[in-house]
């Protein structure tokens, strides 16, 4: 198979090639993007900022369930929750998406027609990835066939570790095609990659096999969303960007929990990527409490006071 990027045409022809052109991507400074990352999460905004920045946030979050004893109920209830966040105040924005297991997105679909909220769901055997791929594909199409418009797919750290980026590659481009005309989001677990390097290899390499995203983690594996490897895999993409003129979005997911942490990575995102990322086209937050505190810190800001801990329902 050929490269998507006809700037990069030869590079996935063969394993060598892949090989040596993920090998010869700049060495991440390991001080240096962690000291980067740590300073830009020092960074404060005030005011009409921070009103601004909480609204974006919000209309970021993909709200995610993906328990076993996820219910239609459950789902049903996170679904009004996305479209409607604080029931007492019409102007607060509707998330991006909600995320499910496919089980799931029909519920889901029937309950946000209309909405402009996406439908997501989680495939290809998350969280591990370890299934044939053809039950990988079948679990993408039944997906988006039940009514998902965003497909988040694992890819195999066992073969990517061992250095087998062409089967790695071919697997995305054989899911960016069951997706049709869904958007895929393609999830690194970067917990597991264990390096920097690793991350910046693992991003290029599902940039070029057609990702519209590249997403953190599961949040099943620890350490999950981290700032320094968000800001690896910002810098990617706007490399990416300069070497093809395709956009890709990043998705940092689990262990975001407050608006202070979302701000961090907002601030991130401008100072990295620029002012074209911050928008949820672009940029995502996948978490499942992180709305409640983005409406806390925006009801205060608003009123003045804190609502109290029941106002908001809990995830």
């Amino acid at each position: 198979m050929t490269a998507v990027t006809p700037e990069l045409g030869e590079v996935a022809r063969s394993d060598a090639a892949l090989r040596a052109f993920l090998h010869g991507l700049p060495g991440v400074d390991q001080v240096g993007a962690e000291q980067r990352a740590a300073m830009l999460g020092t960074r404060s905004i005030k005011t009409i900022a921070k009103a601004w920045a909480l609204e974006l946030a919000i209309r970021m979050v993909d709200l995610t369930t993906l328990e076993g004893a996820d219910t239609p109920g459950k789902v049903r209830a996170l679904c009004a929750k996305a479209r409607r966040p604080d029931p007492g105040d019409a102007s607060c924005p509707a998330v991006a998406a909600v995320c499910v297991y496919p089980a799931m997105v029909g519920v889901a679909a029937q309950h946000l027609r209309g909405s402009g909220v996406h439908v997501a769901s989680v495939a290809t055997a998350f969280p591990s990835g370890q299934a044939p791929l053809a039950v990988k594909l079948a679990d993408t199409e039944a997906a988006v066939r039940d009514g998902a418009d965003e497909i988040d797919m694992v890819i195999n750290r066992g073969a990517f570790l061992s250095g087998r980026y062409l089967a790695v590659y071919d697997e995305i481009v054989a899911v960016r095609a069951a997706c049709g005309g869904a958007h895929l989001k393609v999830i690194l677990e970067t917990g597991e990659l264990a390096t920097y390097d690793n991350v910046r290899r693992a991003s290029w390499l599902a940039m070029l096999a057609g990702a519209d995203f590249i997403k953190t983690s599961t949040g099943k594996v620890q350490p999950a969303a981290t700032l320094p490897v968000t800001l690896v895999m910002l810098e990617a993409v706007r490399d990416f960007r300069a070497a093809t003129g395709r956009v890709i979005g990043v998705k940092p997911a689990g262990g975001i929990r407050t608006a202070k942490d979302a701000i961090k990575y907002l601030v991130l995102v401008n100072e990295t990527a620029g002012e074209d990322w911050l928008h949820p086209d672009r940029f995502r937050f996948g978490a499942s409490t992180l709305l409640n505190d983005l409406l806390m810190q925006r009801s205060r800001m608003a009123t003045g006071r804190y609502a109290g801990p029941d106002y908001f329902t809990l995830d």
